[in-house]
């Protein structure tokens, strides 16, 4: 039967400094790093267990999200499995907010609006003017993709318009065929998927946190009919505690 993994990329720098990252193509920070290799070693251990293993990848085009999936393969022995990479696996955008500090918006715009733009469904931050460098059109990794398509902000939902074309027309066809996937990608365009493959109504996607560097497990049946409760691999304690931090990056100045 099928198998999906979905891995949010190891924390990043502007994670550790607790900055809106979005499409801003930041590295790796030391921790995270030790994060994807952890992540490998829980994938290793479900491998022995269950025999669980990888036939395709997919993955964003940011390099956070290709260096965890890189440095996790190395782990698991299987950097030579195909990898796909696309921009519609890409973080979701923050428009005019990317690079501010979380905690320091909050305290210039107040919790309310600061937690509307960060957390609401389908509220966007305020959008990246058209003549913005920092504007996906600058970027050589989209001069392929249509100046239409490429966001100057998004929300949730938008995540969700853009990332289930994706779904539909790489990931679940390998699924689909009976291979198993990793999935290596960002915190809100992996909730856009959890939403999608577990029903979860826009009210209540709204609390869901996702932890850094560690998978989650989801067992399709032959129709892409979950057979099972999906599930992170590792200390149930410590995963908790990664997704409260999550949660509580808007109020603290080191969260990552």
């Amino acid at each position: 039967m099928p198998t999906l993994v979905l891995l949010r990329h190891g924390e990043s720098t502007w994670n550790a400094e607790n900055r809106f990252t979005g499409w801003v193509d930041v590295d790796l920070s030391t921790l995270g790093e030790s994060e994807a290799r952890q992540a490998g070693e829980l994938l290793l251990a479900e491998r022995e267990a269950s025999g669980l293993d990888f036939d395709n990848v997919h993955t964003s085009v940011l390099t956070r999200a290709v260096r965890t999936a890189n440095m996790a393969l190395d782990v698991l022995g299987r950097s030579f499995l195909p990898v796909s990479r696309h921009w519609r696996l890409n973080e979701r955008h923050y428009g005019a907010l990317q690079g501010l500090n979380k905690a320091e918006t909050t305290e210039r715009h107040g919790a309310d609006q600061v937690a509307l733009w960060r957390r609401s469904y389908d509220v966007p931050p305020p959008p990246l003017a058209t003549d913005d460098p920092g504007h996906p059109e600058c970027d050589p990794r989209y001069r392929l993709v249509p100046r239409s398509v490429l966001p100057a902000t998004e929300c949730l939902a938008d995540v969700v318009k853009r990332l289930l074309p994706y779904w539909a027309d790489a990931i679940a066809p390998d699924l689909l065929s009976g291979k198993s996937v990793l999935v290596v990608a960002h915190g809100n365009s992996l909730r856009a998927l959890l939403k999608q493959l577990e029903k979860v109504s826009d009210d209540d996607i709204v609390g869901i946190n996702i932890p850094t560097g560690v998978p989650r497990v989801y067992e399709f049946d032959a129709t892409l009919e979950l057979r099972a409760e999906p599930r992170y691999l590792g200390d149930p304690t410590a995963i908790a505690a990664k997704a409260q931090a999550v949660a509580n990056q808007a109020t603290t100045s080191a969260a990552r």
